[in-house]
């Protein structure tokens, strides 16, 4: 069956030619092709507050280069690898409770939940450097007139709301908007910095699927219903913004194991290709692979010559004691030791959260050989069971995969700019 779904990116483009006529059109061409983009470009945005998108290229670095004991500069640091230290020092807050943009059942702090104040006392210590403190004042000067686009599921909305919070706590001038199909976005109208958020659970468009009377391929099958999964369809909340952003930071996960919404008995997921189901139907996990394919090769052939492409590895659950429908809850207080850890998430244990990192494998194959970077929060989130909304996130069961805000993702945001302006 895996034969058959083999997916390549794009070949390179062949090398010019050594003749002067062939420079002559080439020009002509790429003269003609910038004015009419530029065109459709100034209709369709003529309205929104950016006035232009510029390449990637900041007005100075963020992080200052790592340097030894002999002044020399150290190599790129690992991040994700490192532990939580528990850090009492009062400092000015990035952003409080106040920042609007926090969904209710995130605000831990006006939700009144246990120990809310402490969560972001804990600080990511890597192994072998220091993460620099996020400076968002230096952050939008750095960045103007960039524009920054979070595409994936509520984790993803989660990051976002977190950068946003950390800058528009030291700047008011914002205006909000909706650009390339985003659910939300705002510019930082002083500097022209714009980050959007485009919410995709599969990343691929889905829609309901029912049998049809007349018959076909897949309810000659037996099928009845579910949902239709188009491999090589991006969604269209997201599918323009490739080639409207200068940083794009992806994810994809969550959905692809929730049984309580696509059921591989009563509402299972139905791959289709080229309009067309795929028989013999695929399981889940091989639909993700080829999902993964399909949408690296659309994101690295839509976008923009420069764009930085990020892969957010996976959001871990804090489920003990069961399911989120099986009564189960995340009434930790304090990170978990690595045993705890391993309990927890190893794929050998076969626990509730297991799903966490037999994602992660599938992502890490995906991108092997592509233009994307992986922005790896796994492993300091797994330790972070004490940093969920848990009973306080308003709803019948505890909140265990989302997380508190301020909390876990402002460390993110730390992990991915430091990423970041390490290559620009």
């Amino acid at each position: 069956m895996a034969s058959n779904h083999h997916f390549k990116r794009p070949n390179p483009p062949l090398s010019s030619s050594s003749t002067s006529y062939f420079y002559i059109f080439v020009s002509i061409i790429a003269l003609t092709s910038l004015f009419l983009l530029s065109s459709h470009y100034l209709a369709y945005y003529s309205s929104p507050p950016v006035v232009h998108i510029e390449s990637l290229k900041p007005t100075k670095q963020y992080v200052s280069v790592n340097n030894d004991d002999n002044g020399a500069a150290s190599a790129a640091c690992d991040y994700s690898e490192g532990k939580w230290f528990y850090d009492p020092t009062v400092r000015p807050p990035r952003y409080d409770e106040t920042c609007k943009e926090i969904y209710k059942g995130w605000n831990c702090v006006a939700g009144n939940r246990s120990g809310a104040a402490e969560i972001a006392k804990w600080r990511w210590q890597p192994n072998h450097c220091a993460l620099p403190q996020f400076d968002p004042l230096r952050f939008l000067e750095s960045y103007r007139n960039i524009s920054i686009g979070f595409v994936g599921d509520s984790l993803n909305r989660n990051m976002f709301v977190s950068l946003f919070c950390s800058l528009r706590h030291v700047t008011s001038e914002v205006k909000k908007w909706r650009p390339a199909g985003a659910d939300r976005a705002f510019t930082f109208l002083k500097y022209n910095l714009t980050i959007a958020y485009h919410r995709t659970n599969l990343l691929a468009r889905y829609g309901r699927w029912s049998a049809n009377t007349k018959g076909g391929e897949l309810e000659s099958l037996g099928y009845k219903e579910g949902y239709r999964v188009d491999v090589d369809v991006a969604e269209g909340t997201w599918a323009d913004a490739p080639s409207f952003h200068n940083v794009l930071i992806f994810n994809t996960g969550h959905w692809w194991w929730a049984p309580s919404k696509f059921d591989p008995i009563k509402s299972p997921m139905l791959f289709h290709e080229n309009g067309q189901p795929i028989i013999p139907p695929l399981s889940p996990e091989i639909g993700l692979d080829v999902v993964l394919r399909r949408m690296i090769s659309y994101v690295e052939e839509k976008s923009k010559q420069g764009t930085i492409l990020f892969f957010r590895t996976q959001s871990p659950r804090h489920f003990e004691g069961g399911d989120w429908d099986q009564g189960g809850s995340c009434p930790r207080s304090q990170p978990l030791s690595l045993q705890e850890v391993e309990k927890l998430f190893s794929v050998g244990n076969n626990g509730t959260n297991v799903e966490t990192r037999i994602v992660n494998e599938h992502i890490h194959e995906a991108i092997k050989g592509s233009a994307f970077r992986l922005l790896d929060v796994t492993q300091m989130s797994e330790f972070r069971a004490d940093a969920h909304p848990s009973s306080a996130g308003g709803k019948k069961h505890d909140d265990c995969m989302h997380w508190c805000l301020p909390g876990i993702t402002d460390t993110w945001n730390d992990l991915f700019i430091a990423q970041l302006s390490s290559m620009t």
